[in-house]
């Protein structure tokens, strides 16, 4: 949640357009997200001259579902989310794959569809404005089984002290992320997408919705502690080393690590401000590290005050996930905070790396001595390996078989 300044009594004019009036429109952009703006019905002024509706302003382009990386990991986040883990019948190696192969050519088909607005289902009509994204990944279970080609250090996650994990709530064989600019086309495109994986005879594991904070494009959306999530992710240099896999058959693919994290949101808020700062490494206000002056500033982990101790805290959440203790090691997040109901309110921990090692070794850090650890509660963890894109014409997993 951006802080917001206040309009004078008289609204101001942009371009020609009343600016309240476009507001009414539903102009305002939520995380880079385009809505189309109605037109504006003819009208007369006090002195009865008509007056033309203004042109519309232009409509963001669709993101694209084609391409050699899957849009749910490159697309600007959304508003809203859905996760969903399915669990496939167990078959031999042979049968197995013939309908995992059928089964994700359905899914690249229904899920281009969607995006680019061309689905039969009339719900899903003007999917370009809904800016759709997805992924689609595999789980290290279903990889073994299936002798799939899939990255060497793909597999699931250690134990970690603190973790209160509950087996129904994560895993699966495939892992599904859908977004879009509001809730409608998720829920439709879940009930579709459920509908191919059974008629392969697979089965719903686990479902979870989120959603972030209306944000301006460009900008890092908050989580429910209020702090800006998402400030220290990789350019695209730094990506290609530490995010994407190296050039071969899993170049363009990528790792997910998704844990599911219970927030104690009011006794986080009960701490005084500086408090808060100190264990989470930044100020609330601007997001900028206590070591630095603005948001995208680098954190300092080795700053010393005059008495010796460190500006950063031993304890802080940015000193412990700093690359700067693992070799300059990135990982690129794309959280989402979930409410489902009172006392279970949090994060939905997503992030993107070529190895899973590179969580494990960040977890035990934090595990270890995370100031923030009291208010936090890791309920459920997933791994799956996310697929390179689709060309145009092809299907996700065409790698897969080699």
């Amino acid at each position: 949640m951006c802080s917001m300044h206040a309009e004078s009594g008289k609204a101001r004019k942009e371009g020609g357009v009343d600016r309240r009036a476009l507001l009414a429109g539903g102009a305002l952009l939520a995380a880079g997200a385009g809505a189309g703006v109605g037109a504006m019905v003819r009208g007369a002024d006090t002195t009865g001259v008509a007056r033309s509706a203004p042109e519309p302003p232009p409509e963001s382009p669709p993101v694209p579902f084609h391409g050699l990386r899957q849009a749910g990991v490159t697309a600007a986040q959304q508003p809203a989310t859905q996760l969903l883990a399915f669990d496939l019948a167990p078959a031999a190696t042979s049968d197995g794959r013939a309908a995992l192969k059928a089964l994700l050519g359905d899914l690249t088909r229904l899920l281009a569809e969607a995006v680019g607005g061309t689905a039969a289902d009339p719900r899903l009509a003007g999917g370009a404005d809904a800016r759709i994204s997805s992924l689609v990944a595999v789980g290290p279970g279903l990889a073994g089984r299936l002798g799939l080609s899939v990255p060497a250090a793909l597999a699931d996650l250690p134990a970690f002290p603190g973790d209160r994990l509950d087996p129904a709530r994560g895993g699966g064989d495939l892992v599904l992320q859908l977004c879009a600019a509001d809730r409608w086309p998720l829920s439709v495109l879940t009930e579709q997408l459920t509908g191919a994986v059974a008629a392969k005879g697979g089965g719903l594991r686990w479902a979870q919705s989120g959603f972030l904070p209306r944000t301006p494009a460009g900008t890092t959306p908050r989580n429910l502690f209020g702090y800006k999530d998402g400030t220290a992710n990789p350019a695209e240099n730094d990506a290609r080393q530490w995010v994407w896999g190296a050039p071969g058959p899993h170049e363009h693919g990528t790792v997910l690590v998704y844990r599911r994290i219970r927030m104690d949101v009011a006794g986080f808020a009960a701490l005084p401000e500086a408090g808060r700062d100190r264990a989470m490494g930044r100020r609330l206000g601007d997001g900028a590290p206590l070591t630095g002056a603005a948001e995208h500033d680098e954190p300092d982990i080795y700053t010393k005050n005059p008495d010796g101790s460190y500006v950063l805290p031993a304890t802080a959440h940015v000193r412990l996930s700093s690359p700067r203790l693992d070799g300059g090691a990135r990982i690129l997040r794309r959280g989402y905070s979930y409410d489902d109901g009172p006392g279970d309110r949090g994060l939905l921990f997503c992030a993107f790396m070529r190895d899973p090692g590179q969580f494990t070794r960040i977890q035990n850090r934090l595990a270890a001595k995370d100031a923030l650890n009291p208010f936090l509660e890791h309920t459920a963890s997933a791994v799956a390996y996310v697929l390179p894109g689709a060309a145009q014409g092809g299907a996700l997993g065409e790698r897969l078989w080699g």
